[in-house]
C-alpha cells in the first residue's frame, strides 16, 4: 500500500449509500476505504481505534441526518479530537440548514451525495491536500446564512476568540492578501481570484496560503466563515 494514499472512513446510516461510495473509491489508485459507520458515535469508535493502531484516517465522509450522534454534533468532536482528520460533509440537497451547520462546526467542504463519481475524487483529494471542497454557489449561500444569523459577528472557535475590530484582526495581512481575503469571503475560487486581480492561479494559491497560516484557519471554507464574522 502506497504511503501517498488518502485514507477515507464513510459514515452513511444507509448501507446502500456507504457501499455506492465504496465501489467508487475501491476504483481509485491513490484512496483506500479504512473504515465505515452508520452514526456519529460509532465513526469517533472506529477513529479512536485506527489511531491506536496507528494508522489513522485522512478523510471522513459525512452523513449529516443519522439517528443517535448526528453529523453535526461529530463533525465538531472529530475537529476537535483528531485535528489531522478532515471532514467532507454528504448530504441530499445544497441548501441542507443541517450540513451548512456542519461546515460551521469545522467540516472542510460539503457535496452533494448524487455529485458525479470525479467530483467525488477530486473533493476527497481536495481536503485530504488542505483545501475545501465546496461550490461557489453553496459558498455564497453560506456567507448569506451567516450574514442572515450573526450580525453581529460573534466568533465560534479558538481562531476566532479575540474580539478586535476587523482593521487589528487583519494587520498580519498585506494588502494583496487582504484581496485575496476579501473575494474568499465573496465565494470566488482560486481560477476567478486570479481573474479579478491580474494574478497567476499559483500565485493565488500562495496568498491563499499564506492567509491561513497567518490566521490560523483550517481551510479557505473557514476563511468565509472568519471574514464575515470579522466585518471583513
Amino acid at each position: 500500500m502506497s504511503e501517498a494514499q488518502i485514507r477515507v472512513m464513510l459514515v452513511d446510516d444507509q448501507e446502500l449509500i456507504r457501499t455506492g461510495f465504496r465501489l467508487v473509491l475501491l476504483a481509485e489508485p491513490g484512496i483506500d476505504v479504512v473504515a465505515e459507520a452508520a452514526d456519529g458515535e460509532a465513526a469517533l469508535a472506529e477513529l479512536a481505534r485506527l489511531e491506536a493502531e496507528g494508522r489513522g484516517c485522512d478523510v471522513v465522509l459525512m452523513d449529516v441526518r443519522m439517528p443517535g450522534m448526528n453529523g453535526i454534533e461529530a463533525t465538531g468532536r472529530i475537529v476537535a479530537e483528531h485535528p489531522d482528520t478532515r471532514v467532507l460533509v454528504l448530504t441530499t440537497f445544497d441548501l441542507d440548514e443541517y450540513a451548512t451547520g456542519a461546515i460551521q462546526a469545522g467540516a472542510s467542504g460539503f457535496l452533494l451525495k448524487d455529485a458525479r463519481p470525479d467530483d467525488l475524487v477530486d473533493a476527497i483529494q481536495r481536503v485530504a491536500a488542505g483545501d475545501a471542497a465546496m461550490a461557489p454557489s453553496v459558498t455564497r449561500r453560506l456567507i448569506e446564512q451567516i450574514r442572515q444569523t450573526e450580525p453581529a459577528g460573534r466568533p465560534r472557535d479558538e481562531h476566532t476568540a479575540v474580539a478586535a475590530e476587523p482593521g487589528e484582526v487583519f494587520e498580519v495581512l498585506t494588502e494583496r492578501e487582504l484581496d485575496v481575503l476579501r473575494l474568499i469571503a465573496e465565494g470566488l475560487n482560486n481560477s476567478e481570484i486570479s481573474a479579478e486581480l491580474f494574478l497567476s492561479e499559483s500565485t493565488v494559491k500562495t496568498h491563499v496560503g499564506r492567509v491561513l497560516a497567518k490566521l490560523q484557519l483550517r481551510d479557505r471554507v473557514h476563511a468565509v466563515i472568519f471574514a464575515k464574522q470579522h466585518g471583513l
